[in-house]
């Protein structure tokens, strides 16, 4: 083989793999960074992953909202009208945050099954709720109300 053709091929090789790295490293990146949504009735059946962030969305339960002594620190349920999770926030909650509205939380589950989230989305007015909640919460309640099979149900 001509040299010149031999330091081509192997500057095309070096560039080639420079390009693979890079892709890997932008891959890896956008995986680490990936955020799914899940309903409380997922996270309770282990759908969620244990130790990656995630969005936890659906309704504030009515008579849920503990408020600590430290004063940032709340607690409470968020539910799909199926199964409920309890989540624990410390910071400022958003102004249109209350009792039975839909919000969008953002954090992970500790090793006792709370969800700790680092930010807590609310809806913003009368009528919007977030698709994913809206979605989570028809799924549950049809699942809630269809026959399970062979059960001799119409």
């Amino acid at each position: 083989m001509n040299p010149v053709r031999k330091k081509r091929l192997i500057l095309i090789g070096l560039m080639v793999t420079g390009v693979a790295i890079a892709v890997a490293f932008a891959l890896n990146a956008f995986n680490q960074n990936l955020m799914f949504f899940y309903a409380p009735s997922e996270v309770m059946a282990g759908d969620a992953p244990p130790d990656h962030p995630f969005r936890l969305g659906g309704l504030v339960t009515t008579g849920s909202v503990q408020r600590q002594p430290d004063g940032l620190t709340t607690r409470f349920d968020v539910t799909d009208n199926v199964k409920t999770v309890t989540v624990q926030y410390t910071g400022i909650l958003p102004d249109l945050f209350r009792e039975g509205q839909g919000i969008v939380a953002h954090g992970k589950l500790n090793e006792n099954g709370v969800f700790i989230a680092d930010e807590v989305l609310a809806k913003h007015d009368e009528n919007y709720m977030p698709p994913e909640v809206a979605a989570s919460l028809k799924d549950a309640h049809n699942a809630a109300t269809t026959p399970a099979a062979g059960t001799g149900a119409p």
